[in-house]
């Protein structure tokens, strides 16, 4: 069952291009690598992206542990940038990696790249993280599901339920 959060992906939608750095924030667990792995991935696909051209890491995940470098993530994202067209990177728990704030700065004069970026521990929610940004930075604050939202997916989930009995 996909739970739509349109606010969320909306407000992505409408900082697109913007030359800031996305900034998702929100306590453990309440979707923000969905929204943007997903929900958000999902949508520039529909806009007629390439898949070469959305750059994902979970630095959350072991197996991206030598990713956590700064160095080794410049390079890495380096080498997935083309010189034409529009780059999506999109970076998951970026609080992993040490001066990540100068990594993220890195992108900010480079045209044909837009960054997106998820944290969640007290280091990146911190007021320092937000200041570093500030004028850089657009804030996307993710709260967990509403109950509106909850019920709304318990609806269609059993509205699916019922129609196959």
């Amino acid at each position: 069952m996909e739970i739509k959060r349109d606010l969320y992906l909306n407000k992505l939608i409408r900082s697109m291009h913007n030359g800031m750095i996305k900034v998702v924030t929100g306590i453990r667990r309440c979707g923000k690598s969905y929204l943007l792995f997903n929900l958000f991935g999902d949508y520039l696909k529909a806009q007629g992206v390439d898949d070469e051209h959305i750059i994902k890491v979970d630095l959350e995940d072991r197996r991206n542990k030598n990713l956590r470098n700064p160095d080794a993530l410049l390079e890495y994202i380096d080498t997935r940038i083309a010189k034409g067209g529009m780059h999506y990177v999109m970076l998951d728990e970026v609080q992993w990696v040490d001066e990540f704030e100068d990594v993220l700065n890195s992108y900010l004069k480079i045209p044909n790249v837009d960054v997106y970026v998820t944290g969640s521990n007290s280091k990146f929610l911190s007021s320092d993280v937000i200041t570093e940004f500030r004028g850089r930075g657009d804030e996307i604050k993710v709260a967990p599901l509403s109950f509106s939202e909850f019920f709304l997916s318990l609806r269609v989930h059993v509205r699916k339920r019922w129609k196959s009995i």
